[in-house]
């Protein structure tokens, strides 16, 4: 199973909450392509989930987090691909040094979000709910989805 971390950095902007959200147009045989997700990717060897948050949002963004939580866990499987099956650590972060560098990223654009406007955007299916639940700050959740292809087949989750 491939160790995944994805975290949603949020800030009051001019209109209101604003999510970072980073749409996937750049890489080639993407799983994600045209997709809009957190910053985030997977574990390195010997990472723990939040030196792999760390890392991620510092190459993906070029900030260094500094009030972060996490907010559930997420195992993702793909019926006939084992190999793509995934636990991501789902977090969200309030406070970070630095500033965001919306034009650096190597996997796509980066661009803040009317955090009531992401229920919107390309989002797989998975995420949608997710996103949801961390909108709703239902606790703390651990979820399972199963997708046949690009389609969300199956789900259950866990609040804690």
């Amino acid at each position: 199973m491939i160790l995944c971390t994805e975290c949603y950095l949020q800030t009051e902007g001019p209109h209101g909450q604003q999510t970072l959200m980073l749409h996937r147009v750049k890489k080639a045989d993407d799983i994600n392509e045209g997709k809009w997700i957190g910053l985030g990717g997977k574990f390195e060897a010997g990472e723990s989930p939040e030196a792999c948050l760390l890392r991620e949002v510092r190459e993906e963004a070029g900030v260094e987090l500094t009030d972060f939580r996490l907010r559930g866990m997420v195992s993702f499987f793909v019926e006939g691909k084992p190999e793509d099956s995934m636990l991501i650590f789902v977090y969200t972060a309030s406070d970070w040094s630095g500033d965001v560098d919306l034009d650096g990223c190597s996997e796509g654009e980066l661009t803040w979000v009317d955090t009531d406007a992401i229920d919107a955007l390309n989002l797989w299916e998975g995420d949608r709910l997710f996103w949801n639940w961390l909108r709703a700050d239902e606790g703390f959740f651990s979820a399972r989805f199963i997708y046949e292809d690009e389609r969300l087949a199956h789900h259950d989750v866990t609040f804690y």
